[in-house]
């Protein structure tokens, strides 16, 4: 072993060692190794930070943003009312999201599955009220394991089906990998339904102070406009779009004050008083297509529209608005501002939005445009809360989410462009469409995550410009030569695993590929086994959040640590390796 071998083996293992204490934030940890391994000269100074242009930098940047725009755009929360109103168990919800992910991943980029589902699973966990991380992880292994399932389904299938090609003249074709991928997508799935206890429920580290903002008790009032699919409904079933969220308070119909019983059917130009979160209450607005009695549009054009936003302001004592009303200020017609909601501590408010006479310490939602709403505060004496995401009253497109999603899916089925550019002019056709808004682009973008990437991508790649990943395969040969058939099967499946988080998993196929080949050779055994159990080992990759974009996709969402990968993804990784070796000699003869 040279210098620069060992060097480059200290620096991952004192990366590795930091990773699972946890002291440290991971960005840190990342780019304290990036520093030590140019200090001690395994990385050149010239190459240091070429992981910021990387591909899977880009990757997981657009995706999380393409995430983002189709949550928002409130297709999600639609679909689930519509198709699975009543699924409300956990592991049936789990269920839905791993075998979804599992499938499509076999026949689209499983970060791009992984994407789709991402929203879907926020809403499950809203629904079910449990932390998001419930579901993201095993969701991750999921869109792993459906990759095995086809040559498409990830990238080592594909490798090794050009290293198959190279060495026997004849490549693997799509669904050669199925018999053994199907096996051990089932095996897997069920697995994850009752492993994913074994991960603790985590918080998203990207929790701030808008999320430490709880507040429950708004009231606004919505109008029942022409199309609403809830006129001839009863109260209760508009109630169930917002998952006992918000409630209807009162309803005045033609100047007449009904009580809110859950069997009064709802009918056209109905006023309801609605209560409850910003959250729920948007989700009540947007699915039953009702018009905020308030909302008016600032402005007329579509780039205003573009430009209106809502925010969060307390009325401080001293505010001129102290006893007035909506109404009597006129605030639209002489402020251009709409009164969204309106909240006090301690009381509930059941007269119109627009007649309730305002004290200090209410909260209010207001609407304006993001030039007209500072000044608004500061004249009126309001003082906004810690920023966050108010989608009440905001412009949706549903449609086009989903076409940019699938065109951008599409194209990378088809093979007209590779995946980081097809999801990076997703990401920029969902800012350029307005389906999110630019302000919250980079809010969007999980920035550690991106860090982290970047500065471990020259760090593991020391492993194969100082010749260590040359040096393991070395060794693996020499391990291999002394077991049995399903031992050195094994042997290949588990150092798959293990190499591919610092190599990437195409290049694990590459390093490794050709050495199962030669020792199948020199044993005289077919080599398709041993190719095919390289091809699982660098595809399941559940060991760290490192090695594949998928497991980096749903760490900072998902707020797990480090060490939380192998809880789950140990156990997972040695039921692979269980099922694999006697389905691949059952189903690939060694002779």
């Amino acid at each position: 072993m040279t210098a620069e071998q060992s060097l480059s083996f200290i620096v991952l293992g004192i990366m590795m060692i930091f990773f699972m204490w946890g002291r440290f934030r991971y960005d840190i940890v990342a780019c304290s190794a990036l520093m030590l391994a140019v200090a001690v000269g395994i990385v050149p100074f010239d190459h240091a930070f070429d992981g910021f242009s990387d591909d899977i930098v880009i990757i997981v940047g657009s995706a999380l943003i393409v995430s983002a725009g189709v949550a928002r755009s409130g297709v999600v929360d639609a679909a689930i009312q519509r198709f699975l109103p009543e699924l409300q168990s956990v592991r049936a919800q789990l269920a839905l999201l791993v075998v979804t992910v599992t499938i499509l991943s076999a026949f689209i980029k499983n970060i791009g599955a992984l994407a789709i589902m991402i929203p879907v699973a926020f809403q499950f966990a809203r629904r079910s009220k449990v932390q998001p991380s419930v579901f993201l992880m095993p969701m991750a292994f999921g869109s792993l394991i459906g990759g095995l399932m086809t040559q498409v389904g990830t990238s080592p299938n594909v490798v090794v089906s050009r290293v198959r090609a190279d060495l026997t003249g004849e490549s693997f074709t799509m669904f050669d990998f199925t018999p053994v991928g199907a096996s051990l997508a089932l095996v897997g799935a069920v697995f994850l339904l009752f492993g994913y206890k074994l991960v603790p429920e985590r918080k998203s580290q990207q929790v701030g102070m808008d999320q430490a903002v709880e507040i429950t008790d708004y009231t606004s009032e919505a109008v029942v406009p022409a199309g609403s699919p809830v006129i001839g409904k009863p109260l209760s079933n508009l109630v169930k779009i917002g998952d006992g969220g918000a409630v209807v308070i009162a309803v005045f119909r033609r100047g007449t004050h009904l009580a809110p019983l859950p069997d009064v059917v709802i009918e056209l130009d109905d006023i309801l008083l609605l209560e409850g979160g910003p959250a729920a209450l948007d989700r009540i607005v947007s699915q039953a297509k009702l018009k905020i009695s308030g909302d008016r549009s600032p402005m007329p054009n579509d780039k205003a529209k573009a430009d209106t936003e809502a925010i969060e302001a307390v009325i401080a004592t001293g505010s001129p608005l102290i006893g007035m009303s909506a109404q009597r200020l006129a605030l639209f017609n002489n402020h251009n501002i709409n009164l969204l909601a309106v909240s006090r501590q301690g009381e509930r408010l059941k007269q119109r939005l627009g007649s309730i006479r305002l004290r200090a310490g209410d909260i209010v939602v207001l609407q304006g445009t993001r030039r007209e709403l500072p000044s608004f505060l500061q004249d009126f004496g309001c003082l906004p809360l810690a920023q966050r995401e108010i989608l009440l009253g905001t412009i949706r497109r549903a449609t086009v989410p989903l076409l940019v999603l699938a065109t951008a899916m599409g194209a990378t089925a088809l093979g007209i462009v590779p995946v980081q550019i097809a999801f990076f002019a997703a990401a920029l056709a969902m800012v350029v469409f307005r389906v999110i808004p630019l302000r919250d682009v980079y809010r969007a973008v999980d920035g550690p995550i991106l860090v982290m990437l970047a500065a471990l991508i020259p760090v593991s790649e020391t492993l194969r410009t100082t010749g260590g990943s040359d040096l393991i395969a070395g060794w693996l040969s020499g391990m291999a030569a002394d077991l049995p058939p399903a031992g050195a099967l094994a042997i290949m499946v588990v150092a798959a695993m293990a190499v591919t988080p610092f190599l990437n998993n195409a290049a694990t196929v590459l390093v490794m590929a050709p050495i199962a080949a030669s020792f199948a050779t020199a044993l005289d055994y077919r080599p398709d086994a041993f190719l095919m159990a390289v091809a699982i080992g660098a595809g399941s990759d559940f060991l760290t959040p490192i090695g594949h974009q998928c497991n980096t996709l749903v760490m900072g969402p998902g707020g797990y640590r480090f060490s939380d990968y192998p809880r789950l993804g140990l156990p997972l990784s040695i039921v692979i390796v269980i099922v694999a070796v006697p389905m691949l000699m059952w189903i690939w003869p060694l002779r």
